[in-house]
């Protein structure tokens, strides 16, 4: 579990991150990156979103959303991810066709999405 202070939890946050618009995207989820630091020490805070257009079981949804809490947990943990990331706020997005992956696919995903965002927006 992310510590409190990482997580996005209000809806003001995720709407001011969805109207930037900077989103990359692959065959499983989409990353949208909101607006870039200040202060460089600001701590990122991430918001993990499973829409019951994916599936209307609660429960599938919530697998999906842990698997992509502990892939970006792990990516952080062993550096994949930089513990100083540029941007106040990231959203992942699943789509369908991660319904049924497993955590090694996710936790591909999830890292390839944020290198991919480092290329696309610096």
């Amino acid at each position: 579990m992310l510590p409190k202070q990482e997580r996005l939890k209000s809806s003001s946050e995720f709407s001011a991150t969805y109207r930037l618009k900077k989103s990359v995207a692959d065959s499983l989820l989409i990353l949208y990156a909101g607006s870039e630091k200040k202060n460089p020490e600001d701590i990122t805070k991430v918001g993990f979103v499973v829409s019951k257009k994916i599936h209307k079981r609660s429960t599938k949804r919530n697998r999906i959303k842990r698997l992509m809490r502990e892939s970006y947990r792990q990516a952080r943990k062993n550096g994949d991810i930089p513990e100083n990331i540029k941007w106040q706020t990231l959203i992942y997005l699943a789509r369908a066709e991660s319904i049924d992956k497993e955590y090694k696919d996710i936790y591909k995903s999830v890292v390839n999405l944020f290198n991919k965002a480092v290329r696309k927006f610096d």
